[in-house]
C-alpha cells in the first residue's frame, strides 16, 4: 500500500507544471512588522524564542498503510500569548513539512507550491526528509483558528493538515470575577505531616465535592504546608488532584 501512497505522490507532483525552482520566505504575504520582538507577524503568530518557550509538543509526520498521510497529534489548542516548541520527526518513508498559517494562507501557498517548484526556509515551516527531525518555536499572539499542513503536492489531499485553536487569554477582570465565584470552606489544622505532604483539617460543607462537615487528611504541596500550622483557622479550597483530595487554595 505503501508503495501506492509513493507513486501516487510522486505522479501528483509530475502532473503540475513546473515553472521556477528556490526557496520560498517571506511568511506568504500574511506579514506586519513587529519591531519589539524583531521579527514579522503573521496571520498565526511569530516566530519565537527559545527563551520564552512555554510547552515543547512532539510532532510525528508519516504515512499509513490504509494510503493516508497523516500528522500526530492530528490537532492543538493554545492559550493566546504561549511559545511552543514543534519537535517535529519525518517517521514516514518520503519527504514531509511542518507549515503553520491560517487556512487561507496554507490554501494559497498550496496553489502556489503546485504551480511551481518551492521550498521553504520559513520561521513558521519546516521540511524534512525521511528519518529527519527539527523544530519551529512559535508564538502564538492571536487568538483564533488556524492550521498546520504540508503543503508538499498531494500530501494536504491525503489527510495532512490539522486545526489550531488559540483561545483569548482571560482578562484581569475576569480572573478577580472568576476568584470572586470560588466558594471557600472554613476550617481547623489539625494535624501537619510536612514530609507526607499532608494536612488533616476539620472543616465545614465542603459545597463544590458535595462533602457534608467532618474532619479529613488533604494532601498539599510544600508551598501550602508551610503556610499551615497546627490550630491555625483557614478558608480553603479543596479539589480532587491526580485522585487525592488536594488543598488549591487557602486563605
Amino acid at each position: 500500500m505503501k508503495n501506492i501512497l509513493l507513486t501516487t505522490a510522486i505522479a501528483f507532483a509530475m502532473t503540475t507544471p513546473v515553472f521556477a525552482a528556490g526557496t520560498h520566505s517571506g511568511g506568504h504575504g500574511h506579514e506586519e512588522a513587529d519591531a519589539s520582538h524583531g521579527h514579522a507577524e503573521m496571520a498565526a503568530g511569530m516566530p519565537g524564542k527559545a527563551e520564552d518557550v512555554t510547552r515543547t509538543i512532539d510532532v510525528s509526520m508519516r504515512e499509513t498503510d490504509e494510503g493516508t498521510m497523516i500528522f500526530e497529534p492530528a490537532k492543538f489548542e493554545f492559550e493566546q500569548g504561549e511559545t511552543i516548541r514543534f519537535n517535529v520527526m519525518n517517521k514516514g518513508e518520503i519527504e514531509h513539512e511542518f507549515v503553520i498559517d491560517d487556512v487561507e494562507g496554507n490554501a494559497k501557498h498550496k496553489e502556489m507550491m503546485a504551480a511551481m517548484d518551492m521550498e521553504h526556509d520559513d520561521p513558521n515551516s519546516v521540511r524534512l526528509d525521511e528519518g529527519k527531525s527539527g523544530e519551529v518555536i512559535w508564538t502564538f499572539s492571536k487568538a483564533g483558528t488556524f492550521e498546520f499542513a504540508c503543503l508538499i503536492p498531494g500530501h494536504y489531499e491525503s489527510g495532512m493538515h490539522g486545526p489550531i485553536t488559540v483561545s483569548e487569554t482571560s482578562t484581569q477582570d475576569e480572573l478577580v470575577q472568576a476568584q470572586a465565584e470560588i466558594e471557600y470552606t472554613q476550617g481547623t489544622i489539625k494535624k501537619v505531616d510536612a514530609e507526607g505532604g499532608k494536612v488533616t483539617i476539620k472543616h465545614g460543607p465542603l459545597v463544590n465535592l458535595d462533602m457534608p462537615s467532618m474532619t479529613m487528611v488533604f494532601r498539599a504541596d510544600p508551598d501550602m504546608i508551610a503556610r499551615m500550622s497546627e490550630g491555625q483557622d483557614i478558608e480553603f479550597v479543596a479539589e480532587p488532584v491526580k485522585g487525592k483530595l488536594t488543598v488549591t487554595q487557602m486563605k
